[in-house]
């Protein structure tokens, strides 16, 4: 199973994910511990019931990551050259243990690559939505995507 090849990409065709997520204590405690984040938001929760959210939160950055996993299965397996930039990174809801998420995603545009005969950029909007439908990321990033191979060669 591949994803799509830049041929593939219609601008504004949606995608809503199969691939769902329940984000737990232990997920928070490794990628905290990966990437040395010891930031009391997310694993001291006495400190956070002194604040605005009463609880710990789930790193946004893990729930980037989440987000950005659970598209490649249906969009970008085996056919990506890679991530080009962001130009929107937002998180307008936080996320919290025993959330569950998923993903959906919207093709902005895309174009030719201008340096590259064998791949073209996509535009992509990934959105994470918990289980109460509200969307706690929003991504805008632009992929370098292989063409469809030539059958003659």
């Amino acid at each position: 199973m591949t994803g799509l090849y830049f041929e593939d990409f219609e601008i504004g065709k949606e995608y809503r994910h199969e691939w769902t997520r329940t984000v737990t204590e232990t997920d928070t405690i490794l990628y905290t511990s990966l990437t040395m984040n010891p930031a009391p938001i997310h694993l001291d929760e006495h400190y956070m019931q002194g604040t605005i959210h009463k609880r710990r939160l789930v790193p946004s950055l893990y729930t980037a990551g989440l987000i950005g996993g659970m598209i490649v299965h249906d969009l970008t397996l085996r056919t990506t050259l890679g991530n080009l930039g962001y130009t929107k990174f937002d998180f307008p809801k936080p996320v919290f243990h025993g959330d569950t998420l998923r993903a959906e995603s919207t093709i902005l545009d895309k174009r030719e690559s201008r340096s590259r005969t064998d791949s073209g950029i996509v535009y992509f909007e990934h959105r994470g939505i918990n289980e109460r439908g509200e969307i706690v990321h929003i991504a805008h990033r632009a992929g370098l995507m292989l063409k469809r191979p030539d059958a003659s060669t």
